[in-house]
């Protein structure tokens, strides 16, 4: 709104109240800024902070503190692991354990090698370059990003067919740091660049529970311990889940309480957003029900099963599988997806003899 010319006209026995534009630019203002400031001010800011991962953090914490007893920039690092259990945190921690700056960017937006050039000749010396998503960064990126990582350096082309010329570019010496879901599609040349791997698990619920408390106590949020226990254990073993579960209780327990947390307010706001004793939602059961209700606990093929949701295969595939099979809830087999018996008692159903699973 800051952008559009407007003019305002104020009665003379008004002049010193705030117009309806200004207050209307104020609140949408402090909501912007607000929940802004939410999503920043949840992230640990330091390893020291850096709740769980405890293995990550002590290999990290050795990289880090032996280049800096060196004076060097740390190697490339290669984080990997699910969705929301800390990549892009860590990342801010290593600039911050270093006293750099941190340039952030994402591998399907580096879709040319000009791109990817760009951005490296603009970095400073000791910089992080944090690239979220890197399996999924362009070839020709990729194989320029080979030379950067090795020798701090690439080659710009100037012009087209036989005259082009290559123009060598030094940059100075930085840290990657790559973040990807899917280790598995990283190139072999492109992954043994980096110096040091680390492999980000699933929370248990007591480090969930440590993880809701924090968030809590950030967010002014007077909080029981069994609570933040009621959360951690639907939140999928993931941080962020975690922390969007505690905002979400908080909001149930502000409009129909007195604003603090109990079990109680914890189990009534997860009844309203669907979320059940094992963490699963909405589409998580509806990919059950069909799969038990409609086809007899399976083996059904996943194109089969989004269609019976309504949802893209990608979806059910990516989102819901994951959890599912982790929980012991599905299985899978060269003929399709099968419901366990765990799974049947969760929709409390009676399993048959042939029901997958032990329990």
């Amino acid at each position: 709104m800051s952008d559009v010319e407007r003019t305002e006209f104020n009665l003379p026995d008004e002049a010193t109240r705030t117009s309806p534009l200004q207050r209307n630019e104020n609140v949408e203002s402090e909501a912007h800024t607000g929940e802004h400031d939410i999503e920043r001010s949840l992230r640990p800011k330091g390893l020291d902070e850096f709740i769980g991962q405890p293995k990550v953090k002590e290999q990290l914490s050795l990289v880090l503190t032996g280049a800096r007893n060196r004076g060097v920039t740390p190697d490339h690092v290669l984080l990997s692991g699910p969705p929301g259990l800390g990549k892009t945190t860590m990342a801010m921690i290593i600039a911050q354990e270093m006293g750099t700056s941190l340039r952030m960017t994402s591998g399907p937006a580096l879709e040319r090698a000009g791109d990817l050039a760009a951005m490296l000749s603009n970095l400073m010396e000791g910089d992080v370059l944090f690239i979220d998503e890197i399996h999924r960064i362009a070839r020709p990126a990729e194989e320029m990003l080979y030379m950067a990582m090795e020798d701090f350096r690439i080659d710009v082309i100037v012009g087209k067919g036989p005259g082009a010329t290559s123009i060598p570019l030094e940059i100075p010496p930085f840290t990657l740091v790559g973040a990807t879901t899917r280790a598995g599609m990283l190139t072999g040349p492109l992954r043994d660049r980096f110096g040091f791997t680390a492999q980000m698990e699933y929370y248990n619920t007591d480090d969930l529970e440590h993880v809701v408390t924090r968030a809590a106590r950030i967010l002014g949020v007077e909080i029981d311990k069994e609570a933040a226990i009621e959360i951690a254990s639907r939140s999928r073993g993931t941080p962020r889940i975690a922390n969007r579960l505690l905002r979400r209780v908080r909001d149930f327990a502000e409009v129909n309480g007195d604003g603090r947390v109990n079990l109680v307010a914890a189990q009534g706001a997860l009844e309203v957003f669907d979320v059940d004793d094992k963490g699963l939602d909405r589409l998580d059961r509806a990919v059950l029900g069909a799969l038990i209700k409609g086809h007899g606990g399976g083996p059904v093929g996943v194109n089969t099963l989004a269609i019976a949701v309504g949802e893209e295969p990608s979806t059910v595939e990516e989102v819901c599988e994951p959890y599912l099979v982790r929980a012991g809830m599905i299985s899978r087999s060269a003929r399709g997806r099968i419901a366990t018996r765990l799974a049947w008692k969760h929709l409390g159903m009676t399993p048959p003899e042939t029901a997958a699973g032990l329990f």
